[in-house]
């Protein structure tokens, strides 16, 4: 895990520090608890004390290299850097009423530019440690960009001296103490606290012997297996590379065993753990940013997000089943399968995810949703022997909560100083100006400028923050066109997480290779192939938005376009991994992808076009199979 995922190479050798970060992440887990129970403080003081005790608690977990967490204890200027982080952080809070009535109109202190300055400078070296140098990058040169405005020609303005910058970024509720932060000081933290209870309880490995007994006996079963179970905990787990390596390490030797090559099992775990970030209801916690940036209600966010999604897995889910066929992978023995009768027995590991469903669809706020889950979890975890938590095992519950919450909280204040920037300036109307004189004006270059921004932005920066990026600096270029709100946010949200398999970054993808031995960059491109469906369907629901039922939305339109677009990503499943029936050569190929695009448009005059191509290479792909009869691999297969 500490190899391939940075949130993941903490110290594992305390020594005494471990009572300080077991007391400090158990007390910011209580107070994020509490303050759910109870109402938030105003958003400067929830967020800062919730930035604070991160960021003391990432210097006093995380080394200044990844090579030293074997190391004992903490170092002496680590322990100094995480008491300058909680001081910079609280000094806000014991200020409080001077800075923002005060100080706005008489002017802030020399302290308060140091503070400012120190705050900045330690959140940054905060996220280098725990998150990684991309995020970093962008928020350093967004810095920089406020500074020397008026050195920088076609997008520049009239550029801020660092003071005044600087307590802007700090003081400021648009900023590092912004929509993100705010967001995560109530809602995420919460629901990234439900995850580890989730994998306390073995809900985990739950959903991976569910998925293995649904679909294991099948062609390629343990794929399958893998695709299902993956995007159910990279749902929750809110990190592509992060649930990569820790469904990974199961599903990657499994596949291989089964037969698959070794970079296709790294493709398949990757692009299904990616998958997992788009997946309602939690959708890798985005989506509570998305319901504050687009003013629609976080309820109905996770509704529209759910045949785009389908969509997805579909994709990912046909191609491996094209590839088992191509492979001639059986499925699993029926005695190697988990038995039925004791996945009944743990049927109720199922209720937290259940409830928290269920009443975000009935109206309950998502603070109440989780609450209400992360009880129920609790609760049934007394249930079992193996899952029984002592209390010991409480509190240290209650410290991986914090943890876990780390790189979160980190990406979202920084992602806040590039968001805060891009406001203070103007600078996203520039770039949208930009994008749209690129294309001149033609909104289909529109879509793929701003796709190629989104997928270079999103390059190594985790799901929240990687949302708040593309859409504070991508979005605006589509939204100067006649498009629905929710159909950009979703276009720039989708080619934001895909970054993590595309080539050459690819960051899921090389996680996945590591543990599976195979190359790098043939996974990330397996990988493309695999979640082609995410490269397609934004470009669909935001020239069609039905997809997001928006529009002319009725039942039977809504159901046209859903079975027309399954049949088109089978068609476009077929094509990218060169196997339908049988063996496709290179006409069926392009007919086949042709075919898919056309059926996944939600038009019926070019749906059924689709559906002729479509149904002409099945056609002939049926009847070379039954005049040659089925190949060494089909045999084996059917």
């Amino acid at each position: 895990m500490a190899k391939y995922d940075k949130e993941s190479a903490f110290r594992t050798n305390l020594g005494a520090w471990g009572w300080i970060t077991l007391i400090l992440g158990g007390a910011l887990t209580i107070f994020q608890l509490y303050t759910a129970f109870r109402g938030a403080y105003v958003s400067m003081i929830q967020g800062a004390i919730h930035l604070g005790a991160a960021l003391c608690l990432v210097y006093l977990l995380y080394p200044i290299k990844s090579s030293m967490t074997k190391n004992r204890g903490v170092p002496w200027y680590d322990a100094l850097l995480a008491i300058a982080a909680l001081f910079a952080n609280y000094y806000i809070i014991y200020n409080y009423e001077r800075l923002i009535n005060e100080a706005i109109i008489f002017g802030f202190t020399y302290l308060d530019q140091i503070v400012a300055t120190a705050g900045i400078i330690l959140l940054l070296e905060a996220t280098r440690r725990v998150v990684g140098l991309p995020i970093v990058i962008i928020a350093i040169a967004a810095l920089l960009y406020g500074l020397l405005g008026q050195y920088i020609p076609v997008i520049g303005h009239a550029g801020y001296d660092w003071p005044t910058l600087a307590t802007e970024m700090f003081y400021s509720s648009s900023s590092i103490f912004g929509i993100p932060i705010q967001i995560s000081s109530t809602y995420i933290y919460l629901f990234l606290f439900f995850g580890v209870i989730l994998v306390k309880t073995n809900i985990g490995q739950f959903f991976n012997d569910i998925a293995l007994r649904l679909t294991g006996r099948y062609t390629g079963g343990t794929a399958k297996a893998a695709v299902a179970a993956s995007g159910l905990q990279g749902m929750v787990s809110g990190s592509s590379v992060a649930n990569t390596v820790g469904s990974g390490s199961f599903t990657i030797p499994m596949m291989k065993n089964a037969g698959f090559k070794p970079h296709f099992a790294a493709a398949s775990e990757a692009s299904a753990s990616t998958g997992g970030q788009i997946m309602p209801p939690i959708m890798g916690a985005a989506a509570f940013i998305m319901a504050s940036y687009t003013g629609i209600p976080y309820n109905e966010i996770i509704v529209i997000a759910i045949i785009p999604a389908v969509l997805y897995f579909a994709g990912v889910f046909l191609g491996t089943h094209f590839e088992a066929r191509k492979q001639g992978i059986m499925g699993l023995k029926k005695e190697e399968l988990p038995k039925t009768k004791n996945l009944a027995k743990r049927i109720d590991l199922f209720l937290p995810l259940v409830i928290i469903i269920g009443f975000l669809l009935i109206g309950y706020t998502p603070t109440y949703a989780a609450l209400f889950a992360i009880g129920t979890a609790f609760v049934i975890s007394f249930f079992r022997k193996e899952t029984r938590m002592s209390l010991k095992g409480t509190i240290k519950l209650l410290e991986e909560g914090a943890r876990t919450a780390l790189p979160v909280i980190a990406a979202c204040a920084t992602a806040g100083i590039i968001a805060g920037t891009v406001t203070t300036t103007g600078l996203g109307p520039k770039i949208a100006g930009g994008i749209i004189d690129l294309a001149q004006g033609q909104f289909f270059l529109v879509m793929f400028f701003t796709m190629i921004a989104c997928i270079i932005l999103g390059m190594g920066l985790p799901t929240t923050a990687n949302y708040v990026v593309t859409a504070t600096m991508a979005a605006p270029a589509l939204l100067a066109f006649d498009v629905p709100v929710i159909a950009v946010h979703m276009f720039v949200f989708y080619f934001g997480i895909v970054a993590d398999i595309t080539p050459p970054v690819c960051l899921a993808a090389y996680a996945g290779a590591g543990i599976a031995g195979a190359n790098p960059m043939k996974a990330g491109v397996t990988a493309v192939k695999l979640a082609i469906a995410a490269f397609i369907i934004p470009y669909v629901f935001v020239s069609q938005p039905i997809l997001l039922l928006q529009g002319d939305a009725n039942v039977l339109n809504v159901s046209i376009a859903v079975v027309t677009a399954l049949l088109g990503m089978a068609s476009i499943s077929a094509a990218m991994i060169g196997h339908f029936v049988s063996k496709v050569n290179w006409l069926e190929r392009l007919l086949l992808f042709a075919g898919g695009l056309l059926l996944v448009y939600p038009d019926y005059l070019i749906s059924i076009i689709g559906l002729a191509i479509f149904g002409v290479v099945a056609a002939i792909q049926f009847a070379r199979n039954k005049k040659d009869g089925p190949g060494p691999q089909e045999a084996t297969t059917s």
